[in-house]
């Protein structure tokens, strides 16, 4: 008797700590699969407030704070646009100094908690950028999703699709380069945005399903008079383009990609959003493997759909070795195997999704010189 309540004891104990692992799992797996669009990723640093002049910010001092370039700053009721640090200010051990150009709404005030975002624009391309647009319904799946149609005279189409932890205002950082250069530009907002339908599942699959909602917004470009679309994708965005490339019934109308911080290794995008949540290591293949079960995400369609045999136009890809989300390494490997059709624009100091911020005048000349063949 005793031996049998010993041994009932054990398998009790042992089943509660595999329910508790399977929860710790799932718990981990939400870093990735429950990312909120415009919401910062969980590793972006918090920053704080010290002190705001006429054109300056004062914020703490740490390696996201001190990032070459051009961001959004966001806090909780405010945004601003910073730039690079200001060489001509003193800085101290516990503080840098950024040129503050400008305050799109709200206030800033010492104290105040902040994060960078590469999000500059906030709105919609009439209000923030002044471009006439419109606001159009694209038929998708699971219903209408909302997008910004920029007109403009070619027939060639750029379709913007963005990625974790944005919205479609992060496309806007480029509009006015596209517009420029007489590109008409379908800015998409996908399943799980603000005003287009939630999945059934409420999760993000990483691009493993949205993919299908970037192929309705080529179907409505072409519809709609576009004789080729070039797909411009940052993050979970750009592997929705890869996917698109591959799968589309209309992959013959796709005559471009612009990749940004492509997440072509859907594992270790994930191990490092919930490693920066402070998941302890030995839960991280419990979170990956919640993830799969979860959502039926393999990462052997997303590497099929990014296997060089798979590039059939040409494509820009923009990524850097300071990328702590998606790594670069088969951005660079892929890059390598297909120098016919693949670009490599390297970025260095640059966060997930924010290759523009870092070098805004070398992106736009990198992406002029590979949109100009396609006009």
């Amino acid at each position: 008797m005793r031996t049998l309540r010993a041994t009932a004891a054990a398998v009790t104990v042992a089943i509660a700590a595999g329910a508790a692992s399977v929860a710790a799992g799932r718990f981990a797996s939400d870093a990735a699969l429950k990312t909120r669009p415009g919401k910062p990723l969980p590793t972006e640093p918090r920053l704080t407030v010290h002190a705001t002049t006429a054109g300056g910010i004062t914020l703490t001092r740490t390696l996201a704070s001190r990032r070459p370039g051009t961001y959004g700053l966001a806090g909780d009721g405010s945004h601003a646009v910073v730039g690079p640090l200001q060489s001509s200010v003193p800085h101290t051990a516990d503080t840098v100094v950024r040129s503050l150009e400008r305050v799109t709404h709200g206030s800033l005030e010492p104290g105040d908690k902040v994060w960078l975002t590469p999000n500059l624009y906030v709105g919609d391309p009439g209000a923030a950028l002044g471009l006439e647009h419109a606001d159009v319904d694209v038929p998708g799946e699971l219903g209408a999703l909302p997008a910004w149609f920029v007109p403009a005279v070619r027939d060639t189409w750029v379709i913007t699709v963005h990625g974790l932890g944005t919205t479609r205002e992060h496309p806007m950082n480029l509009m006015e380069f596209l517009n420029g250069r007489h590109f008409p530009v379908l800015d998409l907002a996908y399943r799980g945005d603000l005003g287009a339908p939630r999945p059934p599942d409420g999760l993000n699959h990483l691009g493993e399903t949205e993919w299908r909602d970037l192929d309705a917004a080529i179907r409505y470009a072409v519809r709609f008079g576009a004789e080729r679309v070039v797909l411009y994708g940052w993050s979970t965005g750009a592997t929705m383009a890869l996917r698109a490339a591959a799968h589309s019934a209309l992959r013959e109308r796709i005559c471009g990609l612009v990749l940004d911080s492509p997440v072509l290794d859907w594992e270790t995008t994930l191990r490092a959003l919930a490693g920066a949540r402070h998941t302890p290591g030995f839960l991280l293949p419990l979170a990956v493997r919640a993830a799969q079960g979860r959502t039926g995400v393999r990462g052997d369609r997303i590497a099929h759909a990014a296997h060089p045999d798979q590039i059939k136009v040409p494509t820009l890809l923009a990524h850097g070795p300071d990328d702590g989300i998606a790594p670069w390494g088969p951005s660079r490997r892929l890059a390598a195997s297909r120098p016919d059709l693949v670009t490599l624009h390297t970025v260095p100091d640059a966060p997930h999704g924010a290759m523009w911020n870092a070098d805004p005048a070398g992106y736009e000349e990198a992406l002029r010189r590979f949109l100009t063949p396609l006009m």
